[in-house]
C-alpha cells in the first residue's frame, strides 16, 4: 500500500460547532449585558490573553484549561458589561459550553474513519486546539479510530509549523510520503503539502477550486479508489 496513515485536522474538517451552542451563547449573554454579542477573531484572541494571565503555554492539562475557561467566559461578561452576579454566569457558560455537546460530526464522519480503519491506515488528528483534543472526540464516539491526537497547545507549535506536523509523525512512526492530510485551512493544508504530505484542502462551500481541492471528505475514499484502492 502506497499509504500507511491519514492526518485530519478537527474543527470544520471533521467536525463542526453546533449552532445551537452559538446561538444559546449569544442570546444569554445579550440578554445579560442588553446589547448584542458580537464576538469577532480578535476580540476572542483579546479575551484569551486576558484569561492566560500572563501563562505561557495556556494550559499544560485538562485541569488548567477548565480553569482558563472559566476565566475566559468571567472577561467576556466584564467586557460586555453583564458583570452582574458574574461567577455564577460564567460557571454557566462554561458549563454548558466546555465540551458539552459543543461539536457535531458532518454527516460523512463516520463513514469514512471506517472506511480508513477498516483498511488498515494508521489514523491520527493534528489540531491548533487545547489539550481536550482526544476528549472532544471520545464524546463524539470516534476517538476510537485514532491513535494519535496531536494538540498545539502541547506541542508547544502550531500549524503549518513543520513542528507540529512532525510530531504527528513521529507518533506514529510513519514519513510524510506514507501520509494523507486534510484541513479546511488553506495555509495548513500547504503546509503540510510542502512537507512531502498528499494533502488536501476541503471546501464545503465549493468556493475553492484546485487539484487537491475536495468539497466532502468521501472524496478522499475516492482518491484511493482511483489509485488502485487501499491495498496497493
Amino acid at each position: 500500500m502506497r499509504y500507511k496513515a491519514i492526518f485530519f485536522d478537527r474543527d470544520n474538517t471533521l467536525t463542526y460547532y453546533n449552532p445551537e451552542k452559538v446561538r444559546w451563547q449569544h442570546e444569554i449573554v445579550s440578554s445579560w449585558s442588553g446589547k448584542p454579542l458580537d464576538l469577532p477573531y480578535d476580540k476572542m484572541m483579546q479575551l484569551f490573553d486576558r484569561a492566560a494571565e500572563g501563562r505561557k503555554p495556556w494550559y499544560r492539562d485538562i485541569e488548567e484549561e477548565k480553569a482558563f475557561f472559566r476565566r475566559y467566559y468571567k472577561h467576556l461578561l466584564i467586557v460586555e458589561g453583564a458583570e452582574e452576579n458574574i461567577e455564577e454566569r460564567a460557571d454557566l457558560l462554561f458549563r454548558e459550553l466546555w465540551c458539552n455537546n459543543d461539536r457535531l460530526l458532518f454527516p460523512e464522519t463516520a463513514g469514512v474513519l471506517e472506511y480508513f480503519h477498516r483498511h488498515g491506515f494508521k489514523m491520527g488528528v493534528i489540531s491548533d486546539t487545547s489539550p481536550s483534543l482526544e476528549y472532544t472526540l471520545q464524546q463524539l464516539g470516534i476517538a476510537e479510530y485514532f491513535s494519535s491526537f496531536t494538540a498545539s497547545s502541547l506541542v508547544g507549535a502550531g500549524k503549518p509549523s513543520p513542528v507540529i506536523f512532525n510530531a504527528a509523525l513521529d507518533s506514529l512512526g510513519v514519513t510524510a510520503g506514507e501520509s494523507i492530510y486534510v484541513d479546511d485551512y488553506p495555509p495548513e493544508a500547504d503546509g503540510a503539502r510542502a512537507l512531502g504530505f498528499t494533502s488536501f484542502l476541503i471546501d464545503r462551500k465549493a468556493e475553492t477550486a484546485g487539484e487537491w481541492t475536495i468539497t466532502s471528505l468521501q472524496e478522499l475514499i475516492s482518491f484511493i479508489e482511483s489509485i488502485g484502492g487501499p491495498d496497493i
